[in-house]
Parts: C-alpha cells; sequence; structure tokens
C-alpha cells in the first residue's frame, strides 16, 4: 500500500486501502411468510450434501409433526431429491422426502421472489460493511435474523394472476373471441 496522503485545505487525509478476500459463504434462506419466521444456515460450501442437512433439519426439527411440508425453490443444481441421497442412506432419504412437497420458482425470467427480498433486507443489514470473519458474518446473520423474528415481519404476497395479466400484458396473449 501507498503511504496516506497528508491533509489539504478542504480535503481530508486520503489513505489507500487494498481489499483482501477473506473467504466466502453460502447461505441457505428459510422463510415462512405467513407468521414471520425465518432462519439464515451458513455454510462454507453450496454442495447438495449441504442443501439435503439442511431440508432434514427443516423436515425433523423445525416441522417435526407436520404431515409435509412445502418447499418453494429456484432450480440451482443442487436443490434436488437426489440431494437427499447423496447424503443419506436410501430408507433416510425416502422418509425425508416422503414428507416434502417441492415447488420452484421458473426457470426463465427476473422474479422478484419471497426469498430475494428476504435476501435483500439481510444483505443490506448484515453485508454493508466489511466483514472480517465467518465468526463475524455468523454473529451479524443471528443478530438480524433474531430481531426479524422478534418482530414476526411477514410478507404479504399479493400479486394475482390478474395483477400479472395487467402488468406483463405483453407477456400474455390476445385472444380474439369473435366468432363471425
Amino acid at each position: 500500500m501507498r503511504p496516506p496522503e497528508p491533509m489539504k485545505l478542504g480535503q481530508p487525509e486520503r489513505v489507500d486501502y487494498e481489499y483482501e478476500r477473506l473467504g466466502t459463504a453460502n447461505l441457505f434462506f428459510f422463510v415462512e411468510p405467513l407468521t414471520g419466521w425465518r432462519h439464515v444456515e451458513m455454510t462454507e460450501h453450496r454442495t447438495k450434501i449441504d442443501y439435503a442437512h439442511c431440508i432434514h433439519w427443516l423436515v425433523d426439527q423445525v416441522y417435526p409433526h407436520a404431515e409435509y411440508v412445502r418447499i418453494v425453490q429456484d432450480n440451482l443444481n443442487t436443490h434436488t431429491p437426489a440431494a437427499l441421497y447423496e447424503a443419506f442412506e436410501p430408507a433416510e432419504a425416502r422418509r425425508i422426502l416422503q414428507r416434502v412437497e417441492f415447488h420452484y420458482t421458473p426457470k426463465h425470467g427476473s422474479w422478484l421472489n419471497m426469498a430475494e427480498i428476504e435476501i435483500s433486507i439481510f444483505a443490506r443489514g448484515c453485508l454493508s460493511r466489511r466483514v472480517t470473519s465467518m465468526q463475524d458474518l455468523r454473529q451479524r446473520i443471528a443478530t438480524l435474523e433474531a430481531q426479524r423474528n422478534a418482530q414476526h415481519c411477514t410478507i404479504s404476497w399479493r400479486f394475482t394472476s390478474n395483477d400479472a395479466r395487467d402488468k406483463l400484458h405483453d407477456l400474455y396473449p390476445v385472444v380474439n373471441n369473435n366468432l363471425d
């Protein structure tokens, strides 16, 4: 780094800064939009095994008494039922999958969805300043997660099919019902 440039009249001291990447992390977001519950699971990697363990945790720890758990997720290559078979014995993977109902967001198009809303809030709240370590990030996430859960911050998703037709009219075909 270069030595700092001294202050001048009307100008603060200038200090050189060199970015140093301290690592990366993967964040799995779990959001229950109507109750205001959310959880962020941080892993060092983004693998099918990590994903499978998160689904296992969700089914057995968060919703142990639920008949099935609906999961809305994107089409990331790790987000597949096969991931559970890679992580667990076949009988255990089958047991977990029998209690899960997957719904995937559309493959094409930039859909502003609930996960993106929550990720944006966490990015602004946790990543607005330099993260010094994995522990620092883990602490920031836990603090914001606790705050948002205590406030029961729900997501009211009101975009209906009719709204889509109005706002995205160029994507919908016009049908002529005149049978002249």
